[in-house]
């Protein structure tokens, strides 16, 4: 318990302290987004500030485990909570770039929790929740017909009921978002 809340501490010092350029793109106030390939899930994200949102997400996540040769995969439902600091709105814009529907690269602190057992796979669990938070660097692009692109790279601290340690955060999205 003790963890979660310095993670909402954390979320709401970096909110509140946010500098914000009145001359930026503001990202769009709400964006409804489906991921169908790779993991699969619902997406929303919604502006906070005028260069911040809340990204939100029910889905499903991938995890691989290599134990002394011995490979296992498992397909898990999870949940997402990030916040995201858009930065480069300007240059992009300069550079005759696409930053509708957030495009553009951001930096985040991200959180993403799951109970129990996968859906699918091999890997077998002795605990009843898992969860993983931690800072990452990504981008997202939003192309013609609302398809959209997402990656995400860091490392975060993971825990569960019986022990934790530090663990990569890699997370690629392809999917459509709509809304503004």
């Amino acid at each position: 318990m003790k963890k979660i809340l310095t993670i909402i501490i954390l979320l709401s010092t970096i909110i509140i302290s946010a500098q914000e350029n009145p001359n930026r793109k503001s990202v769009e106030k709400q964006m409804f987004k489906i991921n169908l390939l790779i993991t699969p899930g619902l997406e929303y994200e919604v502006g906070i500030a005028k260069n911040s949102t809340i990204d939100l997400r029910l889905g499903t996540g991938f995890a691989y485990r290599n134990t002394f040769g011995n490979k296992k995969y498992g397909i898990f439902l999870t949940s997402e909570l990030a916040y995201r600091y858009y930065y480069n709105f300007e240059k992009r814009k300069r550079k005759g770039k696409n930053t509708s529907k957030n495009s553009a690269n951001y930096i985040a602190v991200t959180s993403a929790f799951t109970l129990g057992d996968p859906l699918i796979g091999e890997i077998e669990t002795n605990v009843d929740y898992a969860g993983l938070v931690g800072p990452v660097w990504g981008f997202q692009r939003t192309y013609g017909a609302g398809f959209n692109l997402g990656l995400e790279l860091g490392i975060g601290y993971r825990f569960d009921n019986l022990d934790s340690d530090l663990s990569p955060i890699i997370n690629f999205r392809l999917g459509w978002a709509f809304g503004k």
